[in-house]
């Protein structure tokens, strides 16, 4: 069965007429809508084009194959204040934030090939002529003879094209195969006939590199082309038939359209291969383009009449509406009409009884969309977890962020689990419960091997010997991102994922397992500060790290500790506890959501306060309702006590929900934050993953009908009802289930199978209903079991200084962590290697623990005597507890020689050179800016100003106050040395906008001279990639605007032989400005 082909089955259809969608404000008067109402005309596919969204408004079917929209220059497609079209490409991915899909840009021109760039030939046009709705896009191209009206539609499997030339003799059609938004290693096309094309391409990549994939494409034309033609590169050859290679490969026809000015091609895809291109084209290639318009709209219409609505605002139902069809744009058919598909081992598989879906944004997903289409879809949410165990069983584990045929490992944790035991928990896995949890017990248990494309619980080696996954930020993983570079994310991800992992085993009556699981459940304590009262980062020998601020934390991905408090839903009421009890949890929700200030005015509390940029990840102490962490967190106050406050903070939210361009929320995320939306709207939240629960909260809505799949919910339908439901009219003042008073604030799936109807009265102030203890959500998991675990960091592990006449003295921390239950007696025993000596030798200390990783510090002094030799100290601390636990840790402290000594280190003076201020603080983000669009490093990361020690050799550091200057950009200027015979020259470089090298001229006092090569990784790598080594990292980088990302960066270390045997006195660096120099030493001869 394929069941996803329903709109071929609709090809015969008549043309319905179709909806213009002008972008006009919205009326706030309340809608009272007809009950034949065609909801596709409240669709607005523009919505999240603008601003980061990355949605896209072109054509295509539910969960289709073909996505088929035009790319403006953006990254990921479109963006709505682009002005020109470069093609209209055949695959689109909703809501990505980085370059995917794209593949095969068409676009209809006039007049002679002069450029196979598509950014060279693209298109203007005007959003005056364009217009989208469900399943159909429209918009007039300004060709050099005229304009050409371009109309889109799709099938699942085909892209349909309507062009409308103006009379010439030369319309062409251009067939793109060489370019795409991601990588293109390879592509062919072939004209097979003067009606057919068929096309190849293998590309990769995705925000990272990936392996790589191919897609097949038949192209058929409605009437024969007059002449065509190839282009391999720059060369357009007239006449041939055929091109592939790497680089720029496409081909052009060309159609007489003097009397006859419509042309429609279709277009068929096929992740299998040509024949399977064929075959779709074959099965859905027939009709004509108005008749799969109609089909389209009809499919759409069928979908969002599920959910039928009444009350609210126009432009409530209609963002409601356009979220909702959001929602159901992916995951995406992978199977070709006969069933067949690509699996992760590259092989063709055949999908029997079910549909084969593929692209899996599952740290997002995992949270809404997942949950929305168990209601709404729920035939095709089996399919798709079904899907994930073919992943599984044919490419050896189970993915994380999957394109097409291959894993790109893109964000971190685990969700995977979460996504699939949630599936388990609707019964959209019945028959294969025991494979999923096989699958699911591996993922949990192991590691992929070093040779699989997964990256899986990149951090479980630690995460299950220490009960939390290290931040390591210059560890290096494969592609993608790396839970190791974001250790407390990844570790409260787990967490999460553990605990439904443990709901599932114990109802499959694994045991053991489940008891095993729930303890490993709770292992967000493990990063829990007790002295902060907020989730850190560990180091790998598990001392805290970072700042106290935890608006300014290490090593939370695409967020902070404040955004990340709340990812514990497996047990609220612990974290309630470990916060300091429910007032003290409220009062941080209310700060977290600037409550007060909401109260006054939510709309512009939720656009003004909280945070409002789609990467404004980082540094940050407000609720994030632009991205996946924090997308939960209103429903916190359900276990707090206070729903109307989930009520009030959820209503903020919608409002940045609007009816234009930027009217989305962040990236999308494969529908991600449109469901959030849909959910959110209709007051039935999926609260906690892994289980049956739902939260609630007031609907937006008069009322909701909800249409359900009789096959799983025996009823066939869900009402939910709140008349008088209004921005002033929103607090629950009684509720009933299927007929009952309904005192708590959550229902189960049990309840919706059961088709128990909700139904509220409102209020305009808040009541007493859910405020009661036995009122609040469940939990996962709860009653943490007692641990035992004594750590022992030193800090810093190692360090450099140069060695003297006099007497030295350096501070090493040593921190000892404890966790067990109650009080911990530890004890510390120090000891340095001769000549070195420090103090003080021991230490003890009582340390209250209560099951938390409490912290004790030991300040340390090491003295240096005058005259230690050149080499490498080793100083070694041992800590014990009375439980039996000893660690012991060794710190190195490298004594260098100075620069009159051989090999000393003689630190050159860049003040006179320097020309760039890549350097900012925390506090004056705006001062610095090394990458020329506005990015710098922290200053507080990178050493002061004057002679300091880095990558084992000592340099005058720059000052990183102010708008100092502070790198020197090469641009083959002559710097001066001081003169004296060098062995080598040692360089602190960076680079950005990719990697540099190029030669550097070093002068010696005789006039002779000697070209070495200065090299620098882009500051932004995880590691360097031109031989140099790391000198200094910084775990982020400022923006001007006043934020940051969390995105690590890095001064390598370059080391230049020069000839010993000579003075030099100058160096002449190379023409290359994106490479830059920070400081400068050179080892004495």
């Amino acid at each position: 069965m394929h069941r996803a082909r329903a709109a071929s089955a609709l090809v015969g259809l008549v043309a319905l007429a179709l909806p213009a969608l002008p972008l006009a404000t919205a009326s706030a008067a309340s809608a009272a809508p007809a009950a034949d109402e065609p909801l596709t005309s409240l669709v607005n596919p523009f919505i999240g084009s603008q601003n980061e969204g990355n949605t896209y408004p072109g054509a295509s079917v539910p969960f289709g194959m073909v996505q088929l929209s035009p790319d403006t220059g953006h990254n990921t497609g479109y963006d709505y204040t682009e002005g020109r079209i470069r093609g209209f490409s055949m695959v689109h991915i909703s809501g990505v934030g980085c370059g995917l899909g794209g593949d095969l840009p068409v676009l209809p021109t006039t007049g002679d090939v002069t450029s196979t760039d598509y950014a060279n030939y693209a298109l203007p046009y005007s959003h005056d002529t364009e217009t989208a709705s469900p399943g159909y896009y429209a918009v007039d191209l300004q060709a050099p003879a005229g304009a050409v009206r371009a109309e889109l539609g799709a099938t699942t499997h085909t892209g349909w094209a309507r062009y409308t030339f103006p009379a010439t003799t030369s319309a062409d059609v251009l067939v793109n195969a060489g370019q795409a938004l991601h990588s293109v290693h390879d592509s062919s096309v072939r004209i097979v006939d003067d009606h057919t094309v068929e096309t190849r391409v293998t590309g990769s990549g995705f925000c990272q590199d990936t392996k790589p994939y191919t897609l097949f494409f038949t192209t058929r034309f409605d009437r024969p082309f007059a002449s065509s033609g190839t282009w391999a590169g720059d060369t357009v050859t007239a006449g041939s038939t055929s091109s592939s290679g790497d680089g720029r490969r496409g081909a052009y026809l060309r159609f007489d359209t003097t009397s006859d000015h419509d042309v429609v091609s279709t277009t068929a895809i096929s992740y299998v291969d040509a024949d399977g291109a064929r075959k779709n084209l074959a099965a859905e290639g027939s009709g004509t383009f108005d008749s799969v318009v109609a089909a389209a709209k009809a499919t759409w219409e069928s979908r969002l009449d599920q959910v039928r609505t009444t009350g609210g605002t126009t432009e409530q139902r209609r963002t409601f509406y356009s979220s909702l069809y959001r929602s159901f744009l992916a995951p995406n058919t992978g199977t070709d009409v006969d069933g067949r598909y690509t699996g992760w081992d590259q092989k063709i598989h055949e999908a029997k009884d079910f549909t084969y879906y593929q692209n899996w944004s599952l740290w997002d997903t995992y949270r809404t969309q997942q949950q929305l289409l168990s209601l709404l879809a729920p035939q095709q949410a089996r399919d798709m977890a079904l899907s994930l165990l073919r992943i599984d069983a044919e490419g050896g584990w189970l993915p994380r962020w999957g394109y097409g045929t291959v894993e790109t490992n893109i964000m971190t944790g685990d969700p995977v689990t979460a996504y699939l035991t949630s599936a388990y928990q609707q019964g959209l896995l019945k028959g294969h419960e025991e494979e999923a949890y096989a699958a699911l017990k591996k993922n949990a248990d192991g590691v992929p091997p070093a040779d699989s494309q997964f990256n899986g619980r990149s951090g479980n080696v630690q995460y299950l010997r220490d009960g939390y996954v290290p931040y390591l930020p210059d560890a290096v993983g494969k592609p993608g991102d790396y839970d190791l570079q974001h250790g407390p994310s990844a570790t409260l991800e787990y967490a999460l994922s553990d605990a439904t992992l443990s709901a599932m085993a114990k109802s499959l009556g694994h045991t053991e397992d489940a008891a095993r699981y729930a303890a490993r459940g709770q292992n967000f304590r493990n990063v829990f500060d007790p002295r902060t009262s907020w989730f850190r980062g560990r180091d790998a020998d598990g001392a805290f790290v970072g700042p106290d601020d935890p608006a300014n934390s290490l090593g939370f991905h695409e967020g902070t500790a404040v955004q990340y408090m709340w990812l514990a839903q497996q047990d609220v009421p612990d974290l309630v506890d470990l916060i300091g009890g429910t007032d003290a949890t409220n009062g941080r929700l209310d700060k977290f959501f600037a409550y007060d200030q909401l109260l006054a005015d939510p709309a512009k509390t939720a656009r003004e306060v909280w945070v409002n940029g789609a990467y404004s990840y980082y540094n940050q102490d407000k609720y994030n309702p632009q991205n996946e962490p924090d997308l939960h967190s209103p429903y916190i106050y359900l276990w707090t006590g206070q729903p109307s406050k989930t009520t009030d903070v959820v209503h903020a939210a919608i409002t940045l929900f609007t009816d234009g361009p930027t009217g989305m929320t962040g990236n999308d995320d494969l529908g991600t934050m449109s469901a959030w939306h849909v959910l959110s709207a209709i007051g039935l939240y999926p609260i906690l993953p892994g289980s049956d629960v739902w939260g609630l909260s007031t609907p937006i809505f008069d009322s909701v009908h909800l249409t359900l799949d009789p096959s799983w919910y025996p009823k066939g339908s869900l009402d939910i009802s709140a008349p008088g439901s209004s921005a002033s009219t929103r607090y629950i003042a009684s509720a009933q289930l299927g007929g009952r008073n309904l005192k708590q604030t959550w229902v189960t799936s049990a309840d919706l199978r059961a088709g128990k109807d909700l139904s509220y009265t409102l209020a305009t102030t808040p009541s007493s209903w859910g405020t009661k203890k036995n009122a609040a959500p469940p939990s996962l998991v709860g009653g943490y079991s007692a641990q035992h675990h004594l750590a022992l960091a030193l800090q810093p592990s190692s360090t450099t200084l140069v060695g003297g006449t006099s007497a030295q003295q350096v501070d090493v921390n040593a921190s000892v962590v404890a966790t067990t239950p109650g009080r911990a007696y530890v004890t510390v025993a120090a000891s340095a290697q001769a000549p070195l000596s420090v103090t003080p030798a021991t230490g003890s200390a009582r340390v209250q623990s209560d099951n938390l990783p409490a912290t004790q510090q030991f300040p340390l002094k090491v003295t240096v005597p005058a005259g230690t030799p050149k080499g490498d100290y080793r100083i070694t601390v041992t800590a014990k507890d009375t439980q039996g636990g000893s660690v012991e840790r060794t710190a190195t402290l490298s004594v260098i020689g100075a620069c009159s000594e051989s090999g000393g280190y003689c630190p050159q003076d860049l003040s006179s050179a320097y020309d760039v201020d890549g350097v900012a603080t925390a506090n004056a983000r705006n001062e610095g800016n090394f990458d020329g669009g506005g990015w710098s490093f922290p200053a507080e990361q990178l050493p002061a100003g004057g002679v300091g020690v880095a990558a084992g050799g000592a340099y005058r550091f720059p000052d990183t106050t102010g708008t100092a200057k502070n790198f020197v950009s090469t641009h083959g200027q002559t710097i001066a040395l001081a003169p004296a015979k060098y062995s080598a020259l040692d360089l602190l470089v960076s680079a950005h906008n990719g990697d540099f090298t190029g030669p550097a001229t070093v002068h010696y006092s005789d006039g002779t001279t000697s070209t070495v090569q200065l090299a620098a990784t882009d500051w932004a790598a995880g590691a360097p990639r031109l031989g140099e080594g790391t000198a200094l990292s910084a775990s982020e980088r400022y923006y001007v605007d006043g934020g940051g990302d969390g995105l690590t960066v890095h001064i390598w270390h370059d080391r230049l032989a020069v000839d010993a045997t000579k003075q030099a006195v100058s160096i002449t660096l190379p023409d290359q400005p994106f490479l830059l120099v920070y400081a400068m030493s050179a080892e004495s001869a």
